[in-house]
Formats: structure tokens, C-alpha cells, sequence
């Protein structure tokens, strides 16, 4: 078994090839992606693999975890259609996950031109951004912050404090990105967006957490170069359910 040298376990690549090939022989492509792959790496760090199969193949779409090898793994399965449609559906929610792991992936079996045409439509998605928030979006974004800022500001008992400051510190890291027409993850990619975007501001948050004033004091910095707080005028309209005979 060949071996990279850094945990003790095999190449990522080869054995990331080993476990496509014995679980689907006939794929037309698979990606390795993730931090396996990056000097992020670390030992607890597993095989992000994007599987596309054959189009109308049973086994899309579905998600899988295993061992292999040492390695925790994660199958992402998907046909042409399936891999379109979950491309697409994060978008919105300005959290490109799967986009992220097709555009940084290695190629590892299949098809390499048309893994390459995905690849290159996933990575022009990142670097155009997401689409720019409309005022209602933007308004919300406002009001939600300026009703954790409230909380935040007015808690007394200790242990809702602490619970406040934690989700106003995460909301506060992923609303500055949206805010800033910037993409935005969760957990690991919060932070390293965060980065990309501006290194002080992400030092400034960081330096923030577990600290409820200095949360406080970000959340009004990220309001006030946003339009302010806003409750008073505040208005969304709400959903009617579709009636049925």
C-alpha cells in the first residue's frame, strides 16, 4: 500500500480511487475532495468523495459514510440530473457546499473532460458570488440581528446569557458574509470565508466569542455599517396555505 507519509494511513488519492472503483465500477466519474487534500489536513480528516453515475441509475442520489482502509469516508452519489439539482438548490441559502467540493476536487476515475466542464461551471459559481440580497433579505438580516443585539443587551440570567452570546456570535460571522454579498459555510468554512473576506474583521470575531459584550459590540459594528438596527417599521408578509377541495 503506498503511503504519503504525514498519518500512517494510505496515499488519500489511491485509496480514495480503490473505494470508487470496488463500490461503483461504473461510475463515469469521481471527485476527491475536501481538507485531505489541502495543508487543512489533519488526522481525524476523512474522504470527501462526488461520485456522478450513469443517468437513471437507481443508486442516485444518495449519501453514504463507511470505513475504508483507516479512512472515514463520505459518498456523494448523484446522476447528471441529481448533481444539477443539488448544485443548485444550496444557492440560495448562500452555503455552496457542494460546489465547493466538485470545483476542488482531484479527478480520480471516468470521464475526465466532462468532470472538467463541471468542475469549471462549479468553480465560476464561486467566483461570481452569490446573488445580491433584495431589500426584504437585507431587512431581515437586520431585524434578526437587531432582536439578538436586544437579547443579547438585556439578559440577566447568566446561563441565557451564555446561550444568547453563542448564537449571536455564529449569526452575527455568517450575516456580516451575507451582508457583504459574500458566500457563506458553517463550522470550519465560516471561519476560513471569513478570512477571505477580510482577515481583521475575522480576527475581531474570533477574539469576540465567548465574550458577550464583545459580541454585542460587533453585532452593533456589523449593524451600523449596514442601514442600523431595525425593529420599529419592521414588516414581512407571511405565507397563506394553498386551500384544497
Amino acid at each position: 500500500m503506498s503511503h504519503d507519509g504525514r498519518d500512517g494511513r494510505g496515499d488519500p488519492i489511491v485509496d480514495a480511487r480503490d473505494v470508487v472503483v470496488e463500490t461503483f465500477p461504473h461510475a463515469r466519474w469521481a471527485l476527491l475532495s475536501g481538507s485531505v487534500i489541502t495543508t487543512h489536513r489533519t488526522a481525524g480528516s476523512d474522504l470527501d468523495i462526488v461520485v456522478l453515475l450513469p443517468d437513471g441509475d437507481p443508486e442516485a442520489p444518495h449519501r453514504a459514510s463507511r470505513h475504508f482502509r483507516g479512512w472515514p469516508v463520505e459518498l456523494f452519489v448523484h446522476d447528471e440530473e441529481t448533481l444539477a439539482h443539488y448544485l443548485t438548490k444550496e444557492l440560495p441559502d448562500r452555503r455552496p457546499a457542494l460546489n465547493r467540493m466538485v470545483a476542488t476536487g482531484v479527478h480520480l476515475v471516468g470521464d475526465r473532460t466532462h468532470s472538467g466542464e463541471i468542475q469549471t461551471l462549479c468553480t465560476n459559481v464561486l467566483a461570481g458570488g452569490p446573488a445580491p440580497l433584495t431589500d426584504t433579505e437585507r431587512n431581515r438580516i437586520r431585524y434578526q440581528l437587531t432582536d439578538l443585539l436586544d437579547d443579547l443587551t438585556h439578559a440577566t440570567d447568566p446561563a441565557e446569557r451564555t446561550v444568547v452570546a453563542a448564537a449571536a456570535w455564529a449569526a452575527a460571522g455568517e450575516r456580516v458574509l451575507a451582508l457583504n454579498g459574500r458566500w457563506t459555510g458553517t463550522g470550519k468554512w465560516l471561519l476560513r470565508e471569513l478570512i477571505a473576506y477580510d482577515p481583521e474583521l475575522a480576527e475581531r470575531w474570533l477574539a469576540a466569542h465567548a465574550d458577550p459584550t464583545a459580541i454585542a459590540r460587533f453585532l452593533t459594528g456589523v449593524l451600523d455599517r449596514s442601514g442600523g438596527p431595525l425593529f420599529a417599521g419592521y414588516k414581512e408578509p407571511g405565507e397563506r396555505p394553498s386551500l384544497r377541495p
